[in-house]
């Protein structure tokens, strides 16, 4: 087999979500790593008044690339951005855009999705399902096509105790629930959500799962692989250790905890944090199409990876809440709010206490202070975060 920067020379690839988190690190380990691939196609929509252009411009300018810019000057020439709205039809790419894709790509890399674990289902749907639709569909007319990678979740089929490398079938069928959500008003589908997404805890896994179980009825002959990282934290190694460019997920709370706002979390200490590092993801969705692409015998079934932490090496909540904890206390945020502190719980209404006593009741004083020195209240509000428990007891996949 050829080896990765090999399979990648001379090939084009088109990857969505390349402004998310992900897709930026995946842009910038393909160019960095596979210095003679062609071309990266990246689908960027219009936003705040931003062109794709402008958009991925000013992308590249941020930290993350200051390696590959001073490893290859001329990196940017191979980054070609496609005026794309995966929400819209045909995923609104001009005529031109299209019989680009369809004659050069080689390989692509669907990352684009919502993370956003309340979001409505209709609005879920659109972005999780519906737009991987489109992009198979795409997919099924690019001539020249190896391989379809799709970016899924750990967490997909998290109402499982055990989770293997397969694609389930969900217990709803997708193209019921698209054509039902399509005349059926808000209010109506904000009742039916829990009943239809059952045992798991949002409208996020929900449409994963069934994204992944759409991509298996609707690829076809194409040379498929799913990838499903679990918590996807700051990178590890590359392009330096300790990227990030978000407050999402666990970053955010560990911000909260060092900076004396958040004390406590209903959690279990002994749940298994599965954090696994940006780069460490990307190298996996990187060499899956690789694997793919190169073995000669191409199987019916799609190639599913767990790229997950929990089965090799364990690391607990408790553990977590400890080393961040100890962390801050070496090296203290500035303007943090009070001391660093957090304890984690499973009891409801022991953390149902600190809450009153360690977030509602700091937080009413201080915006009283606010208040009364002609400010606006700005705190109270954020205790509404202690009021969703931590999903960590959920059992991660194992690789």
């Amino acid at each position: 087999m050829a080896t990765i920067p090999e399979y990648y020379a001379g090939k084009s690839v088109l990857i969505t979500g390349a402004t998310g988190f992900m897709g930026k690190v995946l842009l910038e380990k393909l160019l960095r790593s596979c210095p003679a691939v062609k071309a990266a196609y990246v689908l960027v929509r219009h936003k705040s008044g931003q062109v794709p252009q402008a958009r991925v411009a000013e992308m590249i300018s941020c930290k993350l690339f200051d390696r590959l810019r001073d490893e290859q000057a001329g990196f940017a020439s191979k980054i070609v951005p496609i005026n794309s709205d995966l929400t819209k039809p045909e995923l609104d790419l001009s005529k031109e855009d299209q019989d680009t894709l369809t004659e050069n790509v080689n390989i692509v890399f669907h990352c684009a999705a919502t993370i956003r674990f309340n979001e409505p289902l209709k609005d879920a749907m659109l972005l999780n399902v519906l737009a991987t639709q489109k992009m198979v569909a795409l997919a099924h007319r690019v001539k020249h096509l190896e391989v379809f990678i799709h970016v899924s979740t750990a967490y997909a089929n998290c109402d499982r105790e055990l989770i293997e490398e397969v694609v389930y079938t969900p217990p709803v069928d997708y193209r019921k629930l698209i054509d039902t959500l399509d005349w059926m008003d808000d209010k109506l589908v904000s009742v039916l959500t829990p009943n239809l997404i059952g045992e798991r805890p949002n409208t996020y896994t929900y449409t994963k799962a069934l994204a992944e179980y759409l991509v298996q009825q609707e690829c076809g002959d194409l040379n498929v692989a799913i990838v499903r990282p679990s918590i996807v934290g700051a990178s590890w190694k590359e392009p330096f250790p300790g990227w990030i460019d978000n407050f999402n997920g666990p970053s955010g709370i560990f911000i909260a905890a060092g900076k004396g706002i958040l004390r406590t979390m209903r959690a279990s200490n002994n749940a298994v944090a599965d954090l696994v590092p940006v780069d460490v993801v990307i190298n996996n969705t990187l060499a899956a199409a690789w694997y793919s692409g190169c073995r000669k015998n191409r199987a019916k079934s799609i190639l599913v990876y767990n790229c997950t932490t929990g089965g090799v090496n364990p690391f607990h909540w408790g553990e977590v809440e400890f080393h961040v904890i100890s962390t801050f206390k070496r090296n203290p945020l500035e303007q943090a709010f009070r001391r660093p502190n957090v304890n984690l719980t499973s009891n409801h209404l022991i953390n149902q206490y600190w809450i009153a006593v360690s977030h509602k009741a700091p937080a009413f004083l201080y915006d009283l202070y606010l208040r009364m020195t002609g400010r606006k209240p700005r705190v109270l509000y954020k205790h509404d975060l202690q009021d969703q428990p931590l999903r960590a007891g959920i059992q991660a996949p194992k690789r």
